[in-house]
């Protein structure tokens, strides 16, 4: 066996067991390798328990992401967030194996690829209103897609903290907020408004349950699932159309919530640092204006 097998088993195994990665981190990175192994298998014939370094030089690697963009019509982003989990290998590998260091250093050389400024779509509060209404109210689901939807605007929760929110975390008294484990598995609390906690007092007396259990759960009492919240916003966006012409124009999804939510903030005059924290970025991370162009 070479060296590369124990590498990748350690990889994952060891540095992102340490380092303590989500289990979503852990899977687009597994999901990464394994595209890698499969193109690598394809192109070389090279069986992947046999794989060496040498098979895995800048060359390659520099195929492997074109291939990405050619051949499975990936994004720049995709394409970049695949480089981002090849690196991160491959500096944890030259810890391990300095003598590949020519080999590894020329991969950890590649640079992400360039792509213009992404357009940020957001909801106008017409189209939020819309949507906020659109969820039939008579119905247990009906109520609960409301709760979520409004929470999502208002506090701009990533879909996976939406989706991981707890009763415990939810507190509705002075100082109301939520408390979420976001990106990077760091913890921070949301504001929330008054009328955010009226509805979510509501709903979660309606709700009941115990500490532990999710704040939106499926008819089963799980949490639901983020292509659930997924389903959920686009199905609502759909009927809105008739209330609100202009949603038809536009892609809605969780993370235009989220987008919304940090328009309304940065509309009302808060600072992007400010921002930032309530959305929980990365310390960092560029702030909103200068990462995107906003539009409705």
């Amino acid at each position: 066996m070479t060296a590369v097998a124990p590498t990748m088993q350690a990889f994952f195994t060891e540095r992102l067991a340490q380092r303590r990665a989500s289990a979503h981190t852990v899977a687009a990175y597994r999901d990464c390798l394994r595209l890698l192994v499969g193109y690598l298998h394809d192109t070389t014939g090279v069986a992947p328990s046999a794989l060496d370094f040498d098979d895995l030089d800048a060359g390659r690697i520099g195929a492997f992401l074109d291939h990405l963009e050619a051949d499975r019509h990936a994004s720049v982003a995709t394409r970049n967030a695949r480089l981002a989990a090849v690196h991160s290998l491959f500096r944890f590998a030259a810890l391990r194996h300095p003598e590949h260091a020519a080999t590894i250093g020329r991969v950890l050389a590649i640079p992400p690829k360039r792509a213009d400024r992404s357009t940020v779509c957001f909801l106008t509060s017409t189209e939020t209103d819309a949507l906020l209404a659109s969820p039939d109210r008579s119905r247990w689901t009906g109520r609960r897609d409301h709760a979520l939807i409004l929470v999502a605007v208002q506090t701009g929760l990533r879909v996976s903290e939406l989706t991981g929110l707890r009763r415990q975390d939810v507190h509705l008294g002075a100082g109301a907020h939520v408390e979420c484990r976001g990106k990077g598995r760091k913890q921070r609390s949301t504001p929330l408004t008054a009328g955010t906690v009226a509805v979510l007092r509501v709903w979660l007396a309606e709700r009941g349950g115990g500490p532990l259990d999710p704040v939106f759960p499926g008819p089963r009492g799980a949490a639901l699932t983020r292509d659930a919240v997924r389903r959920l916003v686009t199905r609502h966006t759909a009927k809105a159309v008739g209330a609100c012409a202009s949603l038809a124009a536009k892609r809605v999804s969780p993370h235009v919530l989220r987008h919304t939510a940090a328009m309304r903030l940065l509309e009302s005059g808060t600072d992007t640092a400010v921002i930032a924290l309530w959305l929980g970025h990365f310390s960092g991370e560029p702030a909103l204006s200068r990462t995107a162009t906003f539009r409705t």
